[in-house]
């Protein structure tokens, strides 16, 4: 067996790890976990606050998934889905999904994940267009502050500019708009034209963004301006959707249904690569006429992929995970606002279980904090074993698994404070 500087520096020697400097050493590696808790290759126990990538719903190490798993790799362990082929999971999650979604979501397509999600909607949304005629439709329109992964197609509608640096910003025709302005989204529409205007793609909620929640009447307003001019409104729920923002899906609290949705996460709680883009039937007829829908993956419906998902649902559902995010949600939220006297503090943001504390210069300018803010994740797991993590513009985010108990919110919460109250206004603790 290795010992862990062995693996350390086999990790160093051969790993590229997203958004990891060259320069960063330092490496946790995980070996076994159990609901919300995690423990590393030396024995120490974590208490996983972030739920891995805001997907950990279900909590860590749940055995009815791994029986499922192993049952269906069993049975049948892959095939394509290209063509006329099928499986009987695949089949039985796309009638789970079209009972679950909002609207008239009734169709589904499978990926591997959020980032291949978001690039089969954009290209769904101008292919739509194409099909009915209208091949000048070939912009998107997406937001400032917003995230779609980092492939071309939604890394490209990602309004972060570091993240595309060097890459290629706006691999195809598109524009970011700020948060939450309806005026600017009909005066972009005018500038371009509504004719060359494929879609919108959009976080109902931005999750990586620090938990932006839009006033209640803000996407009912933005989704009749964008079915005046034609444009169709894709949702991004690869965060929020299975439970996340306290609702199957987050678009359910603004009474608005989208033309497609992207899922993912949550779909599978991270037990298997999974995703599942969501579209009206209208959609999916007019992509699927000619030669047929001109997207597809290797592993898209995969069964095994397919048969965990059936069983993640199953366990949100019959657990009540989805309500229980909710009361642990607002209970965090609550407990964490005695920091709000904090003079860099400027807001806490909550819907279901996931929570950001925004950390500001001053409360005034709501300028936020200098670099070196991006430590208080390291400082808070070496001094208490919790996991939070520091999301776009200085926000720390908590999006724990939808099993937190009360107990563990109280550890959590406990060593946020800890920290966070001695914070300074140059960013260090």
């Amino acid at each position: 067996m290795r010992t862990v500087d062995e693996l350390i520096g086999l990790d160093r020697r051969h790993v590229v790890h997203p958004h990891l400097p060259l320069t960063t050493t330092n490496r946790t590696i995980f070996t076994r976990g159990k609901g919300c808790k995690l423990w590393d290759a030396e024995g120490r126990q974590y208490l996983d606050a972030t739920g891995g990538l805001w997907l950990a719903q279900i909590g860590h190490g749940r055995e009815e998934i791994a029986e499922v798993a192993a049952r269906q790799m069993k049975q049948l362990e892959y095939f394509t889905c290209f063509w006329d082929f099928t499986n009987d999971k695949a089949i039985e999650l796309v009638e789970r999904l079209a009972q679950m979604a909002p609207g008239d979501l009734e169709m589904s397509f499978f990926t591997s994940g959020g980032s291949e999600g978001d690039d089969a909607a954009i290209k769904t949304a101008r292919y739509y267009h194409y099909m009915r005629g209208e091949r000048r439709r070939t912009w998107i329109l997406s937001r400032k502050n917003a995230y779609h992964g980092l492939a071309y197609g939604g890394g490209t509608a990602t309004g972060f500019a570091e993240m595309n640096e060097g890459t290629g910003y706006w691999y195809f025709d598109g524009q970011n708009i700020t948060e939450f302005c309806v005026a600017e989204l009909e005066s972009t529409i005018t500038q371009i034209g509504p004719e060359n205007i494929a879609a919108m793609i959009a976080e109902p909620i931005m999750g990586v963004g620090g938990m932006i929640i839009p006033p209640d009447d803000y996407w009912p307003r933005m989704a009749e301006v964008l079915r005046k001019h034609g444009i169709l409104l894709i949702f991004d729920e690869v965060v929020t959707a299975f439970g996340r923002a306290g609702r199957w899906f987050a678009t359910e609290r603004f009474g608005v249904s989208p033309d497609i949705l992207v899922t993912a996460k949550g779909i599978s709680s991270g037990y298997i690569p999974l995703g599942a883009v969501l579209m009206t039937r209208d959609v999916a007829d007019t992509v699927r006429q000619g030669h047929g829908y001109p997207v597809g993956y290797t592993y898209s419906g995969h069964p095994v992929a397919c048969a965990i998902a059936l069983e993640n649902l199953r366990i949100l559902n019959d657990e009540g995970l989805v309500d229980r995010a909710n009361d642990t949600g607002r209970y965090i939220a609550e407990q964490l606002a005695t920091l709000l006297k904090h003079p860099n503090i400027g807001e806490i943001r909550q819907m279901g279980l996931g929570i950001a504390l925004e950390l500001v210069v001053d409360k005034e300018t709501r300028r936020p904090l200098p670099d070196a803010a991006s430590r208080i994740p390291d400082i808070i797991r070496d001094e208490t074993g919790v996991i939070v993590r520091i999301s776009s513009a200085q926000n720390l985010v908590l999006s724990p698994p939808l099993t937190f108990s009360r107990d563990e919110a109280n550890q959590a919460v406990e060593a946020v404070s800890r920290v966070l109250m001695r914070l300074k206004p140059d960013g260090t603790v």
